[in-house]
């Protein structure tokens, strides 16, 4: 079976249309200039590149990061499509090292739910790694309220003229798992079946301020999705600065 996301890669932004990408990239946009966060950032589980490319129109010089390779591949192509100059790179989040210096790594719409709580700290400390003294490590994840109560033991279809996406979940303990089952249209107008598996998994916000003081974060907010309120919100926004070196 692929990696999770790569027979989605060509239909991600297209499923996702309902989600408002415009009105979420300035959300970023607007609280990057609030923290003074610097112009060059990294988008961390980039997928697709609609984050970075609506930063890099706003003048930021971005460099998009994924595990995917059909995902990266795609952000390649829509960010080529609009002219933009966007550097894309393959790494896993969990481990990855980089030679540049960010002044913000970005990274939103559920990454660090694909690792166990048990990975966070070290995730979040090459992270560290990669930003330079001060810089804004932004990033969210599904609440844990969303995945226990909407996600798990749950069925959601898209059905569309090119292509129906099919979801069943279950809830095991400290994870969600998700079949997911694609049909994509050909062009002699037969549908082609594709099957991924997705494993998410439930942070609780102790475990993650946990994880982000021990890598060398100081926390500067938690919030929900968009700047709403976190208690009753799908979604938490986890906005850190790397601590200046001792």
């Amino acid at each position: 079976m692929p990696r999770a996301y790569d027979d989605l890669a060509e239909w991600f932004e297209t499923l996702n249309d309902d989600c408002d990408y415009p009105k979420w990239s300035q959300y970023f946009i607007e609280g990057l200039a609030r923290l003074g966060a610097g112009r060059k950032g990294l988008e961390l589980g980039c997928g697709s590149g609609a984050f970075s490319r609506a930063l890099t129109k706003e003048g930021y010089t971005m460099s998009g990061m994924d595990v995917s390779a059909p995902m990266l591949t795609k952000g390649e192509e829509l960010a080529r499509k609009e002219g933009l100059g966007i550097q894309f790179f393959q790494a896993d989040a969990r481990t990855f090292r980089s030679l540049e210096k960010y002044d913000f790594i970005l990274s939103p719409n559920d990454c660090y739910n694909y690792m166990p709580t048990a990975a966070l700290s070290s995730a979040f400390s090459h992270a560290a790694a990669a930003l330079k003294e001060n810089g804004i490590f932004w990033f969210d994840v599904s609440s844990p309220r969303k995945l226990r109560e909407k996600v798990a033991n749950n069925m959601f279809a898209d059905d569309r003229d090119d292509v129906t996406y099919l979801c069943f979940s279950k809830l095991f303990g400290d994870r969600v798992e998700l079949d997911v089952t694609i049909f994509e249209k050909e062009r002699d107008g037969r549908f082609a079946r594709f099957d991924e598996k997705h494993t998410q998994y439930i942070h609780e916000e102790e475990a993650i301020v946990s994880a982000l003081e021990r890598a060398g974060f100081e926390l500067l907010l938690v919030e929900g999705h968009l700047g709403e309120e976190k208690q009753n919100s799908d979604r938490l926004n986890f906005i850190c600065r790397k601590k200046a070196s001792s």
